[in-house]
């Protein structure tokens, strides 16, 4: 276990983790030349037209001695879920910042990800390679620095593009990172960071192993549905599927279920022995909150069970995804599902026609109204008297106006940092949108940055 540095690469949209994950799978010789395409841990074809990652990806490398587990992770913000699902799994963090870009709105909501999760993070500034970034390059080293409370000297300088630098970053993870913790001789307890699921093997979840091990043919259990299951396959990635027949202690691997039922296997539930007696489980995940509504229905009324079996394999795929039924009278029986922004909405639409080849009928994104109700005792007595509360999804779902109390939409409390010579044109921004100014402070770049 004192060998195994588990870790991510976390940055802003566009910086060069994917690029920088292609060098290290070149350092480590992880994957042979023959094989080996850019953007190579995107696996589907979606990701690497649009160049962004849309579904964390793990991969073990083997760099002299040690053995390095990356979970490649997206920048998009709608895609936030993956990677604190992946912060999880890991020790540690490679905090990548674009030299031509500086420090971006996604570097720091991921900086504080992992500042929640006490992972050790080490900085690194990409693309160095480029003429002129020695005009900015110490400046934001400086401003890396402050951010993660280190000394500029030990951000190290990268290009994901040329390989400068990369085996540095490699010595740092080794150095820097520390080995997983956990009870090598104790009772299994590994957390499910992910799944996915094959027509002959079932389920695979992707765990990370923080006590005990797995072998092959173990009989094991799911804490959260009390499912029953054999370990049909046990193996790491490669980043293929690669059978071991076992996982130690701090190892991060997959386990072939055999379950047919994707309900039955939960992202951020706790795997333990059927042999075992009560265990504590592991802490799971913080469900996440969708901010986007769309209803989907079938094209043909008769494809009604093949989107609802494609929306249940996504799901497994895609944790942050919510769906439920829903009937209209016009389309007939569907579902609503909730997402975490546009982009993830027209990634799953894209998914359901490539992978399933389905082309549902999709209506107006919506966002959640909650409208209160008169109570009845109120409309007796003529004396206005808040009842119960409703969501609202679209306005079909809004009762007669006569028993409508108040609506009531989503607001944001949100903080806008710009040059002081920006304000009135942020100003005006706010007043088009219906917002509401609060203070406005001058603050130092220091203060900013601290």
């Amino acid at each position: 276990m004192d060998k195994i540095r588990n870790f991510v690469i976390t940055a802003h949209i566009d910086h060069g983790k994917s690029t920088l994950a292609d060098r290290f799978l070149e350092e480590t010789q992880t994957i042979q030349k023959r094989e080996f395409r850019n953007q190579f841990l995107d696996q589907m074809d979606l990701e690497r037209e649009r160049g962004i990652t849309i579904k964390l990806q793990p991969v073990r490398m083997e760099y002299g001695d040690y053995i390095l587990n990356l979970v490649d992770t997206p920048g998009h913000v709608d895609f936030s879920y993956e990677v604190s699902r992946s912060l999880a799994a890991v020790e540690g963090a490679i905090l990548l910042v674009d030299v031509t870009q500086g420090i971006q709105a996604q570097t720091l909501a991921n900086l504080h990800l992992c500042q929640k999760q006490g992972l050790k993070i080490i900085g690194a500034v990409n693309k160095v390679d480029l003429a002129f970034s020695q005009d900015f390059l110490f400046d934001l080293k400086q401003k890396t620095s402050d951010l993660i409370h280190s000394s500029p000297d030990e951000i190290l300088e990268v290009s994901a593009k040329t390989g400068k630098g990369v085996k540095e970053l490699l010595a740092a993870v080794v150095k820097n990172i520390p080995a997983p913790q956990g009870e090598t001789s104790g009772n299994l307890r590994a957390l499910v960071f992910d799944s996915a699921y094959d027509a002959y093997k079932g389920v695979i979840a992707y765990v990370k192993v923080v006590d005990g091990k797995i072998q092959k043919n173990d009989l094991l259990k799911l804490f959260a549905t009390d499912a029953g299951t054999e370990a049909l396959e046990v193996g790491v990635f490669k980043p293929k599927l690669t059978p071991t027949g076992i996982l130690q202690t701090g190892e991060i691997g997959y386990i072939a279920t055999g379950i047919k039922d994707p309900n039955l296997v939960r992202v951020g539930d706790t795997v333990f022995s059927k042999f075992q007696g009560k265990i504590a489980p592991l802490p799971g995940y913080k469900e996440p909150q969708p901010v986007v509504f769309v209803n989907f229905y079938p094209e043909d009324a008769n494809k009604f069970g093949l989107l609802e079996a494609a929306l249940e394999k996504l799901k497994l795929n895609d944790a942050s995804l919510h769906f439920v039924r829903e009937r209209q009278e016009v389309l007939g029986q569907g579902f609503r599902l909730g997402f975490l922004g546009t982009l993830h909405l027209e990634i799953v639409k894209e998914r359901l026609r490539r992978e399933y080849e389905l082309d549902p009928v999709v209506t107006i994104p919506t966002v959640l109204y909650k409208a209160s109700l008169k109570s009845r005792l109120a409309e007796a007595s003529g004396v206005a008297q808040a009842g119960e509360t409703m969501d609202v999804f679209s306005p079909n779902d809004l009762p007669t106006m006569d028993k409508v109390l108040e609506i009531k939409e989503p607001w944001i409390s949100g903080e806008i940092i710009a040059p002081s010579s920006y304000l009135s044109g942020v100003l005006g921004l706010i007043q088009y949108n219906r917002g509401i100014a609060g203070e406005i402070s001058n603050f130092s770049e220091k203060n900013i940055l601290l």
